[in-house]
Order: structure tokens, then C-alpha cells, then sequence
């Protein structure tokens, strides 16, 4: 393969351009994310983090300066004969349509979704931590935590309670069929590139049948909820279950009924001050620490 020396753009409506054009939020899901089988990663840390997880590049697009801090990815980008487009900032924002704030973009080729039961193989190996050196804790059966979230419509949100799962050990991710797409470039943006970093997929149907498999597979599901019979999270805890799926619910109505009657455990988060309930990537960090 031929290897490719930096394009230098300066007219946004260069055809070559086309995979980042019009970058509103709306318009790439609609358009170009599931069409054409894209996500966008937006600055050094996300790209370096999509790129160690595997992900397939495109193409590049970024601000001169970003060619010396990201030296070593343009580098193999030029090697593997992938384009690397530079151009003046307001050149690149006029082309995607909003405020460039970290200066580099990548356009990714989408992985295959894997299907749930390996993803919860995977959960079952995650790394130990690396303080747990005492030989009698090794040998106990290895811990699975999973989160499932269910209908979540905010990419702030879900972006947010994936850098939480990250943070806290959380060994995957479930996402139903209505929730967000992790891989839209806010959520991407606001997790920091978490969401490269945990295992997940879409679990579907959902909640019948697939609130089944996570049963059959030992897993004791306990939801986020405000309903009858429910136990306090530090009582969740204390249980200590070897696999626990903690599932949340969508920001305005909490769990739909048909999962909340499923549940082995409906949980709360004992609150104050006439506070009955926090937002779900809150409430999803807290529930991640108090069960690590």
C-alpha cells in the first residue's frame, strides 16, 4: 500500500469531506451512523482509546497542531494508506457544524455487536484488582457485575454512567433496544472514551426473554426502583452476590412494569431532605461503588 502524506483542506464542501459533514448530533444518527456503519471520535484521548480497543479508523480530520501530539497515529494512518485531512479550525467547524473543542476527529468503522452470552463470558474474566493479592481470595469463584439500561433516551447521561462503570469495576454493559447509542459522538465524548473501554452490547427483546437469559446465566437482577418490597442498596450489598445485574431506567419513568415485575430484587438508594430519587448516572455510580 502506498503510503499518504497529510491532505491540507480548505473548502468544506470538498467531496472527500462527506463523512463529516453537518456533524449535528441528529443528523449523524440519522444519517451517517447507521447508513453508513460510523461513529465519529472526537480528540486525542477517545481516538487513542478506540484505536486500543480495536476499532478500524477511516479516516482522520484535525487542526495542524494535532499532527506533532497525534504523530504516531497519523503516522500509521499514512502507512495503512488511510487519509489524514488538516485543515485551519474555522475550515473544520464550518464542515461539521459545531464548536471543534479538541481540534482531532476520526471517522470509525462500527464493530459487529457481539452477541449477549459471550459479552457475559467476558464479565465473568474481568481483571482482578490489583491490591486483591491474598491467595484465599484468589481462589473464590470469580465475581460478575453487569448494568443493564433500559430506555435511556440522554447521550449525556448514558456517556456519563459508562465512565462510572469503567471507573468501578463494572464488567459490562447492557444496553435495551429503546436506549441511547453508545457510540453517538456525545456519548462517546462525555464518557472520555469509557465506552471503549467496557465490554457491551444490545440485549433484544427486552425485558421478556432477555431478562430470562441474564437468569439462566446465575446473574440476580435487581433494579433501580421506587416500588413494593424493596430493599435498601447497602442490604443489596451485604447479600453479596457472586452475579449481580443492576438495571436502571429511563430518566423520567424509572423501569417499565413489565421489567419491574421481573426483578429478584427492586433496590433504593436511602435518601434525605425530601429527595425521592437522583439522576440515573448518578444514582448508577453509586449503585456501582456501594457493590464493588
Amino acid at each position: 500500500m502506498v503510503p499518504l502524506s497529510p491532505v491540507r483542506i480548505s473548502d468544506p464542501a470538498d467531496e472527500r469531506l462527506r463523512d463529516y459533514v453537518g456533524l449535528t448530533d441528529v443528523a449523524l444518527r440519522r444519517r451517517l451512523e447507521p447508513a453508513g456503519g460510523l461513529y465519529i471520535a472526537e480528540s486525542k484521548k477517545v481516538i487513542r482509546r478506540a484505536l486500543a480497543a480495536g476499532h478500524r479508523p477511516r479516516s482522520y480530520l484535525m487542526a495542524e497542531r494535532w499532527l506533532v501530539d497525534l504523530a504516531d497515529v497519523v503516522a500509521a494512518a499514512e502507512a495503512d494508506g488511510i487519509p489524514v485531512y488538516v485543515g485551519a479550525h474555522d475550515v473544520i467547524e464550518d464542515l461539521t457544524g459545531f464548536h471543534l473543542h479538541r481540534g482531532a476527529l476520526a471517522a470509525m468503522y462500527r464493530p459487529v455487536l457481539r452477541p449477549v452470552e459471550d459479552v457475559l463470558r467476558n464479565a465473568e474474566r474481568a481483571p482482578r484488582r490489583a491490591d486483591v493479592a491474598d491467595s484465599a481470595q484468589l481462589r473464590r469463584p470469580r465475581r460478575s457485575r453487569i448494568a443493564v439500561f433500559e430506555s435511556l433516551v440522554d447521550h449525556t447521561n448514558l456517556g456519563a454512567a459508562f465512565r462510572s462503570a469503567a471507573a468501578l469495576g463494572i464488567g459490562a454493559v447492557l444496553v435495551t433496544p429503546r436506549c441511547a447509542d453508545p457510540l453517538y459522538r456525545r456519548a462517546i465524548r462525555v464518557s472520555m472514551g469509557a465506552v471503549f473501554q467496557v465490554p457491551w452490547t444490545r440485549i433484544d427483546p427486552w425485558p421478556h426473554g432477555g431478562m430470562q437469559l441474564l437468569k439462566d446465566a446465575g446473574y440476580t437482577v435487581a433494579g433501580m426502583s421506587l416500588g413494593e418490597d424493596s430493599t435498601t442498596l447497602d442490604e443489596l450489598a451485604a447479600e453479596d452476590h457472586e452475579r449481580l445485574a443492576l438495571v436502571f431506567g429511563t430518566e423520567g419513568h424509572g423501569l417499565m412494569t413489565a421489567t419491574d415485575r421481573q426483578l429478584d430484587r427492586r433496590v433504593t438508594i436511602p435518601m434525605m431532605n425530601g429527595v425521592d430519587s437522583l439522576n440515573v448516572a448518578a444514582s448508577s455510580a453509586v449503585a456501582f461503588y456501594a457493590t464493588r
